[in-house]
């Protein structure tokens, strides 16, 4: 089964593949992040549908890289024969997808072997195959791929093989082409000119940016271009990852479809993009929010499709195996109908900070936010699920509560800075009644709690200062900090919560949550506690892959990554991180990071 760490991603912003360390693309839905996949060995075995070129012995590259700042994969493998190249890219769409594997000679020769196995519906159907002209199509009923090749063809066993020598200086394309089932063949595409035109446009992207990080920025710009690959571009919504049901424990339950848009990542997603300069980005994200939170305030979800789609039914695939036998393998998710009462603040709060980034005018959308707010004084005193989308009984979180409290700061806000109409003095009540009610019952022992009348502690408490609530040097975030340090770590990195106290049923444990443990470390650079801070960062920049990549969680004892991968709240939170360490400054989530303001003050 192939090791999450080992997972590198080429994509064209609209989708994106997976290839492995072996050189098999292990994962790709198409047309789009969310639908059904073609290739799943990720989730099985090769059987479920791959696409491996590599020498003909077979076995783990040698090196890999990505070219510079883009998304072009590089992998190579040093055989006695002599050195093999593939690089491995998605054109940013046209008309159709395109996957593009260049097979590049560049010393001696090697005997290599391709093997194409197309498993429409997640690894259920096995296409019809056939020659049309000059390429071999697999067609079964909605899709149909198209691979172009000068490489020999033949059919094996219901896998299209090629085999073939590549010597020193050649190169072999291979172009395989999603169309609907009932298009004709897709135009023809040139893969040495899609792969220059591929590599510019990254290269234009990032230029297009501001460096960022100091001497973090290579980390920096990697988490960038990765979102950015996480990004669909016609509707500007970002996934929370391209995978579904890599898990949280192997061989668990918790194995959970990521393929959507989470309205909390709005505040994060803004300050990484504004931080790095991309404007553009951070307005399309911003247009995806309004469109995706317009309608009556009671239909709010906490996530969508990155088209707005609302309906995401949950299911089950029980014909996968599961990676290392984590089942069930899901498609869809149910947690979007929950309650989860911090999602407005986090909303309201996103759309303050484009506000103060000057990313549109202040009126646009204010009679939504409103409308918004007034549902939500109707509800936040109500029991929820919490951010992390437990599946138990409903509880009163300390941290949706201080949610419900951003909200109504940040209209407060809104109205008195930019003389935006409402029921300015009585917000003001509300969000002081709010705040009283939590230090009433959300703090125990000095430092505060995962609910009301818990003693369990919960991860997210640590965006308590960086919401505003409360500040980096007050007591109880200090306790609260030092409680979490205590008892809620595992080799010194954090967990989000303690899996037995979820109330969810589900058996087992998880690991250590990537973005919760970035969180600590703009904890502790808030409190003054610098050298910690950067030192747990830089573990924390150990988890990635040698690709630069993180996945959601991490197993302090294995050494290995788990959870759905890329993760996108992983590299906002790394990026928001290392510039904060780099300014010296710790910055609210209503304020932007990067190119610090003059006069910001800056931590010593």
């Amino acid at each position: 089964m192939t090791a999450i760490e080992d997972l590198a991603v080429i994509g064209d912003l609209q989708t994106a593949a997976l290839v492995d360390a072996e050189g098999s693309v292990v994962w790709l839905c198409l047309p789009r992040f969310d639908s059904p996949a073609c290739f799943a060995a990720l989730l099985d075995t090769d059987a479920a549908g791959h696409w491996r070129i590599a020498p003909a012995d077979g076995g783990r590259c040698t090196r890999r890289r990505y070219r510079g700042d883009t998304l072009v994969l590089e992998t190579e493998w040093e055989t006695p024969d002599g050195t093999v190249r593939v690089v491995d890219h998605m054109p940013l769409r046209g008309r159709y997808p395109d996957v593009v594997r260049i097979v590049e000679g560049v010393t001696g020769e090697v005997a290599v072997r391709g093997e194409l196995a197309v498993r429409f519906d997640y690894g259920r159907v096995v296409p019809w195959v056939r020659r049309v002209g000059d390429r071999w199509q697999a067609l079964a009923g909605p899709d149909a791929l198209w691979l172009s090749t000068p490489a020999p063809l033949e059919g094996r066993d219901r896998t299209t093989v090629s085999e073939f020598t590549v010597r020193a200086g050649e190169r072999v394309p291979f172009v395989l082409t999603w169309t609907p089932g009932h298009h004709d063949a897709p135009p023809e595409v040139d893969a040495e000119r899609a792969l220059g035109e591929t590599v510019a446009a990254w290269e234009r992207w990032v230029a297009d940016g501001r460096a960022v990080g100091g001497r973090w920025a290579g980390a920096v710009t990697r988490s960038l271009v990765t979102l950015r690959a996480l990004t669909h571009a016609p509707t500007g919504g970002i996934v929370a990852a391209v995978t579904t049901s890599l898990p949280e424990q192997p061989g668990g339950p918790r194995n959970w479809d990521y393929r959507y848009s989470w309205l909390r990542d709005s505040t994060y997603t803004l300050q990484a993009l504004l931080a790095a300069g991309h404007t553009e980005e951070a307005q399309a994200w911003r247009r995806w929010l309004l469109r995706a939170v317009a309608g009556d305030p009671a239909d709010l979800q906490i996530m969508y499709g990155v088209d707005g789609t609302r309906r995401l039914p949950e299911a089950e695939l029980d014909w996968l195996a599961g990676w290392e036998g984590s089942r069930p393998v899901r498609t869809g998710n149910a947690a979007a109908a929950q309650l989860q009462l911090d999602v407005v603040g986090e909303v309201l709060d996103g759309l303050h900070l484009a506000r103060a980034a000057g990313l549109g005018a202040p009126e646009e959308a204010w009679d939504l936010q409103c409308a918004l707010l007034d549902h939500l004084e109707g509800q936040w005193q109500q029991p929820d699920s919490g951010l992390w989308e437990q599946r138990g009984e409903p509880r009163h979180f300390v941290h949706s509560k201080v949610m419900a409290w951003v909200a109504f700061d940040r209209m407060v806000r809104g109205a008195r800075e930019h003389g935006l109409p409402g029921p300015v003095e009585h917000w003001a009540r509300v969000r002081d009644t709010i705040r009283a009610e939590v230090l009433e019952h959300g703090v125990h022992d000095g430092h505060l709690v995962q609910s009301y009348g818990s003693t369990e502690l919960d991860a997210a408490l640590l965006l308590v200062p960086r919401v505003g609530f409360l500040p980096a040097d007050d007591p109880r975030v200090v306790a609260t900090v030092e409680a979490v340090q205590r008892d809620l770590t595992r080799d010194g990195l954090v967990l989000r919560y303690r899996p037995d106290s979820s109330g969810d049923g589900l058996p087992g444990t998880e690991g250590v949550f990537l973005a919760c443990s970035f969180w600590l470390v703009d904890a502790l650079h808030g409190a003054g506690r610098r050298d910690e801070a950067e030192a747990l960062f830089e573990r924390l920049l150990g988890c990635a892959s040698d690709l630069g990549l993180l996945s959601e969680e991490w197993d302090p004892d294995a050494g290995r990554q788990l959870g759905n991968t890329p993760q996108a709240f992983s590299h906002f939170a790394l990026v928001v991180t290392a510039v904060q360490l780099d300014e010296g400054r710790h910055a609210r989530s209503d304020h932007p990071v990067g190119a610090a303001r003059a006069g910001a003050p800056r931590l010593p």
